[in-house]
């Protein structure tokens, strides 16, 4: 997935109370702790290809075809075969092994109403601890959104960050009940065609670092980062 961030742009500050319309109301929003799977390095050894020996033509492989399973590989007794296991070892063994990650899942739903494709949304999840109102954290987000005026989708995102950094005692002494308020706030979105809204009072210069890093490396299937 390619992410564009619209670095030169006509800028326009407009209050939420001041839409006409939420360009992009929010349906639906969740989080919970998830264990995210490490994902496997490229372990594939870089072996020269194999020498062609006799046991490789046509009547040769068909009669190792016929015999029971199990039979050695001749492909495997020759010079070529036994470097190139040994080029596998060696592979997998500088290979960083994978290592599983526990975090945060944060996923709010929210509708096109602007009129036109959206590219890009920045987003928050707010949490207001009810035991400790003084407590506020903002878990901050980017998507590329690729959203059609009209169509819905869920941007999803991974973080190791969760709802508090701090919690009142008083909060987890009540841990079966609800513990914070939570608000979804939309602070930009860039449009297909170059225009924006962005929410007053909120600075791009504030998460520029962030998004950088956010998109220092290739986006995969994800849809959106933690800034």
């Amino acid at each position: 997935m390619r992410l564009l961030l619209k670095t030169s742009f006509l800028l326009l500050l407009i209050a939420p109370c001041c839409f006409p319309q939420d360009p992009l109301p929010v349906v639906g929003a969740a989080w919970q702790r998830v264990l995210q799977k490490g994902q496997p390095g490229d372990s594939t050894p870089l072996s020269p290809a194999r020498a062609v020996i006799a046991e490789n033509k046509y009547y040769q492989r068909k009669a190792r075809e016929q015999v029971s399973p199990g039979m050695a590989d001749p492909n495997e007794q020759t010079i070529d075969g036994r470097s190139a296991a040994i080029d596998k070892a060696v592979q997998e063994s500088r290979t960083p092994k994978p290592e599983d990650v526990y975090g945060y899942s944060y996923v709010a739903s929210v509708r096109n109403d602007s009129g036109k494709k959206i590219d890009v949304v920045f987003w928050e999840y707010r949490f207001t601890e009810i035991a400790n109102p003084a407590n506020l954290v903002r878990r901050h987000f980017l998507c590329a959104a690729n959203l059609k005026n009209g169509g819905q989708k869920e941007l999803s995102a991974f973080s190791t960050l969760g709802p508090s950094d701090v919690i009142d005692a008083a909060s987890l002494a009540k841990a079966t009940e609800k513990l914070f308020n939570e608000e979804i706030v939309v602070n930009r979105i860039e449009f297909a065609d170059g225009s924006i809204l962005q929410r007053a009072n909120w600075k791009f210069d504030d998460v520029k670092r962030s998004v950088e890093r956010a998109t220092s490396t290739p986006w995969g299937k994800e849809v959106c980062r933690a800034l």
